[in-house]
């Protein structure tokens, strides 16, 4: 069977309750890839501008939890294949050397010992990239490069097909765009601006304020941005790194 049949075989195997919808394709998506790849785990998300990243679906939560450690560090191998454009292959040894902040979060927190990194076609909003995660460091040479490759092509194209036959308003863009895990993440958006009223910062500060408030007391960046518009922690509160 050709890597398109057996990827449609494995999307259409994505039969669990509550995943209906349009919005929830990229969890579908990253499901099947998953399902199809021999990998541990998998994740879909884009790079938009002044380092805005947007998951936009996980196969698990564990692969959603990689994804938000990577996005609280700021640095890791999916942005780094997203900036370069090329893939990235990044055993625990390389996670540590490259990315040590995101290889003892990624170990504490997760499972994984291994990341697969290969960016998107541009046919899509943003810079996008799928990651490949891995329990087993031994398990990665045996990822065949072209066929994920194919299946990355694959995601690609069921994303921008989507966007063409789907009715969406202008401004905001396909239904996919507003997952779950891209909803969660619009807050993060939505805290920054009271925080850079509240300190008086730019986006950049801002962000690095946030971050390091997550990395200081073991959260991500999502919890600490829900903790600031839920009340719990008021933005003047946070403090820039050093502080």
């Amino acid at each position: 069977m050709s890597i398109a049949g057996r990827f449609e075989e494995a999307l259409t195997s994505v039969t669990e309750t509550g995943l209906d919808g349009p919005e929830l394709l990229p969890t579908r998506l990253s499901r099947a890839i998953a399902r199809m790849l021999p990998v541990d785990g998998a994740g879909i998300s884009l790079a938009g501008p002044d380092g805005q990243r947007i998951p936009l679906g996980a196969s698990s939560e564990p692969a959603a939890v990689a994804e938000r450690l990577q996005f609280t560090v700021g640095a890791g191998p999916c942005m780094t294949a997203q900036e370069a454009r090329e893939p990235v292959f990044a055993m625990y040894g390389d996670l540590q050397r490259r990315w040590p902040a995101f290889a003892d979060l990624l170990r504490q927190r997760t499972d994984y010992y291994a990341v697969v990194a290969l960016p998107l076609r541009e046919a899509i909003s943003g810079l996008g990239a799928i990651d490949l995660y891995f329990y087993r460091e031994d398990d990665v040479p045996e990822l065949d490069v072209f066929e994920a490759m194919a299946v990355g092509d694959l995601v690609t194209s069921a994303l921008s097909e989507t966007a063409v036959w789907s009715d969406w308003e202008p401004g905001r863009g396909p239904r996919w765009l507003h997952s779950p895990a891209a909803k969660r993440r619009a807050r993060v958006w939505e805290a920054m601006g009271m925080i850079t009223l509240a300190l008086e910062l730019d986006a950049a500060a801002a962000l690095a304020v946030v971050r390091a408030t997550a990395y200081a007391t073991d959260q991500t960046v999502d919890d600490v941005a829900a903790d600031v518009l839920d009340g719990r922690v008021k933005p003047d509160e946070l403090r820039a790194p050093g502080d």
